[in-house]
């Protein structure tokens, strides 16, 4: 399971023109689901994003996590992230998770991070979804479990 993340000013996520989902400060997520992944994988990811120390303190040094400054979280699937570019001029998309895996895992990774005191919003699942979000930095990371 991975996590492209990003650190955002604002993000919204729209289908068939209709935002569904959208917030202020804190991280987009494109959450990515493979076939060897289990529930475990949930609870490490989450708990490494939401940890994860990208957000700057008062003396400009990239100190504070989503939790310290009580950022926000978009989850937005997107099972491009699973594809193997090594050969060829076109991904395989063989190890990613079935749809009904990908989405099981999908939900309980909102869930958690709604449990766990995180403001959540999501994209659509499997929809087709237009991303409009203010990369902050710019900061990218990709995190693996």
């Amino acid at each position: 399971m991975q996590g492209l993340i990003q650190r955002v000013s604002q993000a919204k996520v729209e289908v068939d023109s209709h935002v569904v989902g959208e917030i202020g400060t804190g991280i987009l997520v494109l959450l990515g689901v493979e076939k060897n992944d289990e529930i475990s994988h949930v609870t490490k990811l989450l708990h490494k994003i939401s940890n994860y120390r990208i957000f700057t303190d008062a003396d400009g040094k990239m100190n504070l996590s989503l939790k310290d400054i009580s950022g926000q979280l978009l989850v937005v699937s997107q099972f491009t992230l699973a594809a193997n570019t090594n050969k060829g001029m076109r991904p395989s998309f063989s190890s990613a998770a079935t749809p009904e895996q990908a989405k099981a895992l999908y939900e309980l990774f909102i869930e958690q991070a709604r449990a766990s005191g995180i403001q959540v919003a999501t994209g659509q699942f499997a929809a087709d979804m237009q991303v409009t979000l203010c990369n902050d930095g710019p900061v990218t990371f990709n995190l693996y479990v």
